[in-house]
């Protein structure tokens, strides 16, 4: 028997599944604190939680035999995935389950925002007959800006579409022919922002992502822009939003996620000028049941077959149960991927990967799997894993191949990622020198010889004097120390790559003062995940 604990509300049809296995022995206790968890969790090999339980490293510590956690949901904000990951348990989301209902809140919002809904109904609740005041706003021809072009982003802007309403859609991996078949137009931010009349966001919550809706969207924004989150806090900028509605630079807001929660205290909250929820938008009968039926499935699956279909992390491989020769090129598969993507102004549309050397003989599967999984992990988050990473780079429309070469090329073993986006690439060459682990050796045709590093600068220039100089000066006004410096040239005088790692990130400002260098043609600012301790989710 599998001892499975469910430690929030969670609708008993949905978990009928598990109910009624003969394997299964389920206890359901709603009311436990932390320290009563971390007492009774001792027991059970399952876990099922929704937003209420907070999931701390201390419970999953104090459970030797558990083996899975599952949120009946998206999010696993309210789960330390890392202490999960460390301890060997799967964490399991349902992704899918709130697609509609979320849609449809986002749709409510939206309707309620135009036509002051919320407000109408309290003062005529207060005895007041007032139809002047709650004068509304027409979807009809306007342009609606999706920013976040998933499941449920595309699902607003297909009912949108129904209203006779323009879609301006921005997604890093929405294609072309994929916009002009769901009619819609592809857009950056700054376009939607400049054009769009209602704007909602979609995006998963990432360092890309936070803040993308900030003072800068807004300082382009029409002065009658009406915008909603219905999909994660600090995806829009809340002081941002808030000074934005103040100075009368947008008219209107709508709000059901909020960067802290509960949001009782937020300003937002309390504003004139935004309608509110309390993050609401899978908060139906039939969504509350089906992410109940996807978990329960699946932990069935899990227990009895061995199959893990929506795990947020993996099950945990030890560092010593990796074939010796193999472990360094885990963590340079995954820079490289990582580097690559964040050189590459758009988001790729094919992967060419390439394994020369000894390393051409051995299964690389592994290898492939932690480097897609560092290109894709910049938009679409932690959600990527070495399980799910290929499937989820199909889902994007994302094509790859693999070319393998036992002949060395200068080195015993050589990867090369290239990135292509049309007329676009970029080619990243990695290898592992013995004694100085992960190096850099080449960035497109740019000999190079470098060791990934936390925070580097990326900077595309012509080959004169003075510019290592400038640079230096530049960034020394900045307080930003330069850790080392590599530089790449095709011919004297032509066109040349420098590398620098630095010991802090750097702004925009910085950025800008750099572009007034003369001969500085291209600055990029690449930021690593730099694992210093060996562990690998696999």
């Amino acid at each position: 028997m599998y001892k499975i604990l469910v430690s929030d509300p969670i609708s008993p049809e949905g978990l009928k599944s598990l109910f009624d296995h003969k394997d299964f022995e389920i206890e359901t206790n709603t009311e436990l604190n932390e320290r009563e968890l971390i007492e009774k969790i001792v027991d059970f090999e399952g876990l099922i939680v929704r937003s209420q339980t907070q999931v701390t490293a201390d419970i999953i510590a104090a459970a030797p035999n558990l083996k899975v956690i599952a949120r009946a949901g998206v999010g696993v904000d309210n789960i330390d995935v890392d202490a999960a990951t460390k301890h060997g348990v799967i964490v399991i989301n349902a992704p899918d389950g709130n697609t509609i209902s979320a849609t449809e809140h986002s749709m409510a919002m939206i309707l309620s925002m135009a036509r002051n809904i919320p407000q109408a109904h309290l003062s005529l609740k207060d005895g007041r007959w007032d139809r002047k005041t709650f004068r509304g706003t027409e979807l009809y021809n306007k342009t609606l800006g999706v920013i976040g072009a998933g499941r449920i982003g595309l699902g607003v802007a297909k009912r949108a579409q129904s209203f006779g309403m323009h879609i301006l859609a921005f997604d890093p991996y929405l294609s072309e022919d994929k916009a002009k078949e769901l009619n819609v137009t592809r857009a950056t931010v700054e376009e939607i922002a400049e054009q769009a009349d209602f704007v909602t966001v979609h995006t998963p919550l990432t360092p890309k992502t936070k803040g993308i809706v900030g003072e800068a969207f807004f300082e382009k924004a029409k002065p009658t822009l009406q915008i909603i989150n219905v999909a994660r806090g600090g995806i829009i900028d809340e002081e941002a939003l808030l000074k934005a509605l103040d100075n009368n630079q947008i008219q209107t807001a709508a709000i059901d996620v909020f960067e802290t929660e509960p949001a009782t205290e937020s300003p937002l909250v309390k504003h004139d000028k935004v309608i509110v929820t309390p993050h609401l938008g899978a908060s139906t009968v039939e969504a509350q049941e089906k992410v109940a039926v996807s978990v329960a499935n699946e932990i069935i699956d899990i227990f009895e077959n061995g199959n893990v279909l929506n795990a947020i992390n993996a099950p945990k491989m030890t560092y010593s149960e990796i074939n010796d020769e193999l472990k360094p090129y885990i963590e340079l598969t995954k820079l490289t991927g990582e580097v690559g993507i964040q050189l590459l102004e758009k988001a790729p549309r094919e992967l060419q990967i390439k394994y020369e050397g000894d390393i051409a003989l051995d299964d690389t599967s592994l290898l492939t799997r932690t480097l897609v999984s560092g290109v894709l992990r910049q938009d679409l988050g932690e959600r990527v894993n070495l399980i799910n990473a290929l499937v989820l780079l199909n889902e994007q429309g994302v094509s790859y191949n693999i070319e393998k070469n036992t002949k060395h090329r200068g080195f015993s073993n050589y990867i090369e990622l290239t990135l292509i986006n049309k007329d676009t690439k970029i080619t990243i060459g990695a290898t592992v020198l013995n004694g100085y682990g992960p190096r850099i050796v080449r960035i497109n045709d740019y000999p190079v010889d470098f060791k990934p590093e936390q925070y580097q600068l990326v900077v595309n220039h012509t080959d004169k004097p003075g510019i290592v100089g400038h640079t230096g000066q530049i960034l020394g006004e900045y307080n930003i120390n330069i850790a080392s410096m590599h530089l790449g040239r095709t011919n004297q005088g032509g066109n040349a790559l420098m590398v620098l790692s630095i010991d802090h990130p750097v702004n925009e400002d910085v950025i800008k003062s750099l572009y007034s260098i003369e001969g500085f043609n291209l600055v990029r600012n690449v930021e690593l995940d730099i694992v210093n301790e060996p562990s690998y989710n696999i």
